[in-house]
């Protein structure tokens, strides 16, 4: 991945986010950006088909997401993983993915949480660890930039929930909330989303158990 020629203009940090979660070492830095309105899905999807090791990112379906906590208990999740020595997946990215999921089908977890041709809206994460990597949040911003076609939106719930990137139905469906009776009885559809999201980290949090 090659590093940004002078004046190239990177994403602005509110877009690509670098965030040091708790607990996590410092060899550990998080970044994360996310786009709408994707036009290259397929592409980004061939890459990491092909294991383009310039393209080892989280690529996230945005239609499947609740709530930026909810992608980072996942990245949390992921790195504790990895710390570990018990990934069951390729990288920490992929661990990263699967780690959405309410179940270990870890094939199922691809296609429900990860790219596919067809996604509209991509959150993309991607954890530098050093040593060994050599790249820096400035390098991954410019090959975002660079082969990302989309529009950048900040990491915010509201980004997402009012944003439209989330579908709601594919959230019930996905962590069996539609044998959830009470949900239909909350009137406040902003209640009801925030019961959902506690629910959902709920499922991914007894993943395995």
């Amino acid at each position: 991945m090659a590093s940004p020629e002078d004046g190239t203009s990177a994403l602005p940090p509110e877009v690509l986010e670098t965030i040091q979660l708790d607990h996590v070492p410092s060899t550990h830095t998080v970044h994360v950006g996310v786009f709408k309105d994707v036009a290259n899905s397929e592409f980004l999807h061939q890459q990491l088909l092909g294991r383009n090791a310039d393209f080892e990112y989280a690529f996230i379906d945005a239609s499947s997401v609740t709530s930026r906590v909810q992608v980072l208990a996942a990245i949390y999740k992921a790195i504790t993983i990895q710390l570990s020595g018990a990934m069951k997946t390729p990288n920490i990215h992929s661990e990263i993915v699967c780690s959405l999921s309410p179940n270990n089908n870890i094939s199922e977890a691809y296609r429900r949480f990860g790219i596919t041709p067809s996604s509209k809206h991509l959150i993309i994460a991607k954890v530098l660890i050093t040593p060994p990597s050599t790249l820096t949040p400035s390098t991954v911003n410019h090959h975002l930039v660079t082969n990302v076609k989309g529009t950048p939106v900040p990491f915010t719930d509201e980004a997402l929930q009012a944003g439209h990137l989330t579908d709601w139905a594919k959230i019930r469906k996905y962590y069996k909330l539609n044998s959830v009776g009470w949900l239909d009885g909350v009137q406040d559809e902003a209640v009801k989303r925030k019961e959902m999201e506690v629910l959902v980290l709920g499922g991914m949090a007894l993943r395995g158990l």
